[in-house]
């Protein structure tokens, strides 16, 4: 099994906090978001993570030698890092296609390590992880369900949908080899047609909507987490979802 950790991007909604420093870089009682990934990574025995990069890409090569992890974390350069994230997905579409099952995951996501082991562990081959306590909005990426079919996911959900529940998409995905086989062909179909200022979870909704049937989720409602887009967030995740992950790793 792969990781691929998208981590190119301009962290500007985050004010100086996202521009001095690529997000992954960010640290929580120590630990840079980055570090955290890559420790739970290793303990899963995950034996091969690329990360994608862009925005300050050396700042994020210098941690990977300092975590002395260079042996088994690889980089990829997305030159285009200022454009939609699907770009990032595209410069990693050979890592895609080339038959391993996949977990991708979001660089920003301050998490339990149980939610990586809800990936792993699933016996559902391409998995999203829907947490149903969320605050409503604009900004959470949701997914909705009917009759245990995923048929939605988006941040702005259709008026006229129905579902039978609706959640947050964490940002850690899943696939299998054939689905991210799909997902590599769908990315560069995106970028030759010009689509390339979309984020990259539209192309997964395309993947998702063509074949519900393959796709499924795990239900981590309870379990500690926060993607870090706005200063508040920072002092969220130090104050409230530190904490609980804390507790949990120190059981």
């Amino acid at each position: 099994m792969k990781a691929i950790i998208l981590a190119a991007g301009v962290g500007r909604r985050l004010g100086k906090d996202g521009q001095i420093q690529p997000k992954c870089l960010l640290k929580f009682n120590g630990k840079s978001l980055l570090e955290r990934h890559l420790n739970y990574l290793r303990h899963y025995q995950i034996n091969q993570v690329v990360i994608t990069v862009g925005y300050q890409a050396q700042r994020i090569q210098d941690e990977i030698k300092v975590l002395g992890a260079e042996n088994w974390v690889s980089t990829v350069y997305n030159p285009d890092y200022t454009k939609g994230s699907v770009i990032s997905l595209w410069t990693v579409r050979q890592h895609l296609a080339a038959g391993d099952e996949i977990l991708l995951m979001d660089a920003d996501v301050l998490c339990d390590r149980r939610i990586i082991e809800r990936l792993v562990k699933t016996n559902i081959p391409n998995s999203f992880l829907l947490d149903r306590d969320f605050e409503p909005g604009d900004e959470p990426v949701k997914l909705c369900v009917k009759n245990n079919y995923l048929v939605e996911f988006r941040k702005q959900v259709a008026l006229g949908l129905v579902y039978d529940l609706i959640g947050e998409s964490v940002g850690f995905f899943r696939f299998g080899s054939a689905a991210a086989h799909r997902l590599a062909n769908r990315t560069e179909k995106y970028v030759a047609d010009g689509r390339d200022d979309e984020p990259y979870e539209e192309v997964i909704r395309d993947l998702l909507l063509e074949t519900p049937e393959e796709f499924g989720y795990e239900d981590i409602t309870g379990l500690p987490w926060l993607e870090i887009d706005f200063p508040q967030d920072i002092q969220r995740a130090q104050n409230e979802i530190l904490p609980q992950i804390e507790v949990a790793e120190n059981v």
